[in-house]
Order: structure tokens, then sequence, then C-alpha cells
């Protein structure tokens, strides 16, 4: 049992593992992490998949039996939609033991619908219901018109992981959604207990993207070089503890206290992308330093046995708020925009979901010619790679 793991789970922080494949759900890894890794939750995207469908021959049986006639993207979601299904059910104690507060796993909407209301709304109640587990999230990016989805899958009693997240405004937005969408649902005289979302901010591109800016500049002009680089890998975690007191304070007062007399939940930030991606920094910062009550890390599997290893736990994320903002105002100062910047960040990430996901589904083509042909001159499916 991990002493370290099972401290930041005490301190009100929940881990979740951001991987997912057959293996682990197969072999008893996944549940051995729940076990003693004090492991409540797991997150999945279109990269994650990608990775998981390209290693070993873990799939090839279940897409073996897949209709010819079937999309690709039809065999994905069969894949994808089993294995979330069994990580529910291994997370299934979980969530019955914290009444609703964990245990979830998380199912991505195509990236493709970003940018369509409609169209994530259709999607997302689709995935709910063939995975059919009340311990399922369904991941909506968090755009202008993902928050007006978020708000009708809320009402409509879905859970929601918001992805994508990396500007406070855009969390806002995505708050506003999550308790618009409870009001609605209360106001049909629906119940609003047992509903879930997490808003999932991410952390270290924030930093990869402002150093590699800072170190342009300050190359640019020796003269700034000095306070330039005193600035480097501060902007993610001061971006991240902001977000953490707007969760604070819009989880605060009247508003929230008519939803919460009705037995509503928080919608916890989820902290993202928090393995480091600068050697030179701690390869545990975006754990030790976002650490505090109500609040859910999403750990790569490296990330985690690194914590394991040798984090230390401490109620950090609403340490020194004031000087988070004297961070982002020096940033500002020197001409960095951590709008651009965040703004840019946005519509990298929903290009690299698409794009792992169209990889995914080319590789995915091309292992189901190979398991067709294979299967039509032996007779038995053979193993082959994406």
């Amino acid at each position: 049992m991990s002493t370290r793991l099972h401290a930041l789970h005490a301190a009100g922080q929940s881990l979740w593992l951001d991987y997912i494949d057959r293996t682990m759900l197969s072999n008893g890894d996944l549940s051995r992490r729940i076990r003693d890794d004090a492991l409540t939750g797991q997150t999945s995207n279109p990269t994650i998949f990608e990775k998981a469908l390209a290693e070993g021959d873990a799939y090839d049986a279940q897409l073996a039996t897949v209709e010819s006639a079937r999309s690709d993207r039809e065999a994905f979601e069969l894949v994808a939609t089993t294995d979330v299904r069994a990580a529910c059910d291994a997370f299934r104690g979980v969530y019955d033991r914290t009444d609703a507060i964990d245990g979830y796993v998380s199912l991505e909407v195509s990236p493709d619908l970003a940018r369509d209301t409609d169209g994530t709304v259709a999607e997302a109640q689709r995935l709910w219901q063939i995975v059919d587990r009340p311990n399922l999230m369904i991941k909506v990016p968090g755009t202008p018109e993902g928050a007006e989805a978020i708000r009708r899958l809320i009402a409509d009693g879905i859970n929601v992981n918001v992805t994508l997240l990396f500007a406070v405004d855009a969390h806002a937005r995505v708050i506003e959604a999550f308790l618009a969408g409870l009001e609605d649902r209360a106001a049909a005289g629906k119940p609003v207990a047992r509903i879930a979302s997490v808003a999932s901010f991410f952390i270290s591109r924030v930093d990869s993207a402002i150093d590699a800016q800072l170190s342009a500049m300050a190359a640019a002009d020796p003269a700034t070089a000095e306070a330039l680089h005193a600035l480097q890998g501060r902007a993610a975690i001061a971006n991240a503890k902001l977000a953490y007191r707007l969760f604070t304070a819009s989880f605060s007062g009247a508003r929230w206290a008519a939803l919460a007399a009705q037995g509503a939940q928080v919608q916890r930030p989820l902290w993202a992308s928090t393995s480091t991606k600068n050697a030179a920094y701690r390869d545990v910062l975006y754990v030790e330093e976002l650490i505090g009550a109500n609040t859910v890390n999403t750990l790569p599997p490296a990330t985690l046995e690194a914590f394991r290893d040798h984090g230390e736990v401490r109620p950090s994320v609403t340490e020194n708020a004031a000087d988070a903002e004297r961070v982002l105002a020096a940033l500002e100062s020197h001409g960095v925009s951590l709008q651009s910047v965040t703004d840019r960040l946005l519509a990298e990430g929903l290009a690299s979901f698409e794009h792992s996901f169209v990889t995914l589904l080319a590789g995915l083509h091309r292992k189901r010619a190979a398991l067709a042909s294979s299967a039509s001159s032996t007779g038995a499916p053979a193993v082959v790679s994406l």
C-alpha cells in the first residue's frame, strides 16, 4: 500500500489514472491499483486509445468479430465502450462507497464535434445509453459550443467531464453551464443529487508554451533575461490556483446553497496534463503544487509512480494566491498574453485529439483488413499491429 498516494487522497485530492487499455482491465492491474494506490477514477481520450490499440493483440479477438459492413468509427466505439464499461464496473465499489462522489470513468465524444452543440449532445446521450453505467462521465470540450451542450447534458442527468480547459474565463463559462443545468433540472422537478461533473484544467502545456516564449524573448533582449527566466515554470500553477479560487467562490453563496440543499455536488476542478514536460522541473511538480480539498488529479502512470516514490503532500493549492496574480501580471507586463497562449493551446488541443482520432481510425482500418485477410486464408485471426 502506498503511503504517499493515500496521504494525497486524505488531503482531499482524488487520484484518477490518465490511461486505459484492455490488458490492465483483464490482468488484475487496475483492481490492484484501486486497492493499493487509492485510485478512484480513470480517464481516456483519443490519444490514449490510439496507443492502446496500437500495442499488441489485446483487441484482435473482438475486432475479428465486427461485421465488415460496420464502419471503422463503429468498430472503435465498440471496443472503447467495452473497455469503459469494464472500468466502470471495476470502480463501482468506489462509486457506491463514496455515494456517487467518486469512482468515475470518462469517455470522450468524437473530437470533430467540438464546435457542434447538437451533435455533442446527441453523441453523449447515445454513449451514455450504450455504456449504461451510473459512474460513466462523458467528456465534452470546454468550447463555447461545448458549454451549451454541458448545460443540456447536466439537465438530462448525464455526468460530464469538461475537458481542454486552459483559461480561467473558460472555466467560469463551464461552471455557469453546470449550475444552470442543475437549475434547469430542478425546475423540471427532477432530482439533482448524484449528478457529477469535473472541470479538467490543463496544466503543464501552459508552462511549455510560455517558457518557450520567455526563452525566445530573453535571447532577443539579454538585459531582461534574468527577469524573464525567473518567470519560467510558474505560469501554469498560478493559472490553476486562480481557477481553484474561482471554484471556491462559485460554489458558495445563496445560489449554490439552494442546489446543495437538494443534494447537488460541486463541479470539482480536475488537474490534467500533470506530467512534467521540462526535465529541469521536479517530476511531480504539477501534483505537489495543486493539492487541496475537492480536487482531482488525473495522472499518467509514470507520474503516479513518481509520486508514489517521492511525492510530498501539503495543502498547496490555496497557498500564495496573491503571488499567483503577481506572476500573471508580470508576464503581461513583459508582453506575454496569457489569453493568447490559452486560446492557442485550446486550438492545438482540439487539433491534436482530432489528429489522434483520424490516425486511430486509419490504423484500425488496417488492422481489421489484416484480420479479415488472415481469417479468410487460415480460418484463424492473425496477430497484427496498427
